[in-house]
């Protein structure tokens, strides 16, 4: 069975082992002994915090195969992101440039550095490893983070984001880098992106573009990629805006992937879980598929599973033992849900 948990200080060598395969690009976990330490120690104190309202909190969870003890994924939230390190987006705008006189008109686009998200909430550090890439598994792990969100909405903003993974070539070099490699920062993307992902970002205010940037100057393949996102990155992207995610013309100062935003009460799975009395039983007959947490922080579990069902006419949710066990519930107690499968509560 696969479950969902808080991340804790035993999984080091399996999150390091992860940050390696994920590769360049994955900024949220980078390969760095420290880095990765005080992310833990960072979730641990986050989840036994008692929280009124969205602050440095950050949840890391992992997803572990309970059948062999191997950690097989990760997900994770932020509660509010760029309160005291800035999060810097390129925002896309028009300017219109008007001559009377000639007849001309000219509506131009242009790029300008900002950090408008400061205090929303960022769903991150989604990474599944590839053996277990297939069923629901992948949709799970997206989705999992809503359930926590909604049993605990007031430790996050209203405003919830998630940065894209932008477009790169072959040897994992984003096309949109290049200039500005060449006229600002003159540091390699792996450089960067290393700085970036052991929370180095002073750089960004000290050396990028401070007025905007007319996006008719950059080179063609610059131009071509901006909002786009990688093509392992485009599910994903489907899946968020089907959860009501949309993009508003703000994406990120490397790759140029966007960055995409909803309201955390009208995210799609935050609105439709329930929040019901369990009830075990021995023989399931017509199971769904559902996505199912208990109501816990440090304590919070949960899974995905047909041996289960929502009883509408007795309010209930029928699990099997061996799930409620999996999911650490007993009887009577309260657990929230979604239905997995497409077009079903």
């Amino acid at each position: 069975m696969l479950v969902i948990r808080p991340i804790q200080s035993s999984d080091f060598a399996a999150l390091r082992h992860i940050a390696e395969e994920s590769g360049a690009g994955f900024t949220s976990l980078p390969v760095n002994d420290g880095r990765l330490q005080q992310k833990i120690v960072h979730s641990e104190a986050s989840f036994a915090q008692q929280v009124e309202q969205p602050g440095q909190q950050g949840y890391l969870f992992v997803l572990e195969d309970t059948a062999t003890g191997d950690i097989v994924g990760t997900t994770g939230i932020e509660a509010a992101v760029g309160l005291e390190t800035p999060l810097y987006h390129f925002q896309q705008n028009r300017v219109m440039h008007h001559s009377a006189e000639l007849n001309v008109l000219n509506q131009l686009k242009t790029l300008t550095l900002c950090n408008d998200y400061t205090g929303a909430s960022e769903i991150c550090t989604l990474f599944l490893r590839q053996s277990y890439r297939k069923g629901y598994t992948g949709r799970f792990l997206s989705k999992v983070r809503f359930l926590f969100m909604a049993e605990h909405p007031q430790r996050f903003a209203d405003t919830v984001i998630a940065e894209m993974r932008g477009v790169s070539d072959g040897n994992g070099q984003p096309p949109f880098w290049g200039w500005l490699q060449k006229l600002f920062l003159t540091i390699d993307f792996p450089t960067a992106d290393h700085l970036i992902g052991v929370g180095k970002k002073a750089f960004i205010a000290e050396l990028m573009p401070r007025h905007p940037i007319y996006v008719g100057l950059l080179p063609e393949e610059a131009q071509q990629v901006i909002g786009q996102v990688h093509q392992q990155t485009k599910p994903a992207l489907k899946m968020l805006q089907q959860e009501g995610f949309v993009h508003r013309g703000y994406v990120d100062l490397f790759d140029a992937g966007p960055t995409i935003e909803a309201r955390l009460s009208q995210i799609h799975s935050v609105a439709s879980s329930l929040k019901v009395p369990v009830r075990l039983v021995e023989q399931l007959d017509h199971g769904q598929m559902l996505a199912i947490s208990n109501t816990g922080t440090q304590g919070f579990r949960a899974s995905f599973s047909d041996q289960a069902r929502f009883d509408e006419h007795e309010g209930v949710l029928l699990l099997k033992p061996e799930l409620a066990d999996a999911l650490q519930l007993s009887e009577g107690e309260l657990a929230r849900f979604i239905v997995l499968e497409k077009g079903r509560r």
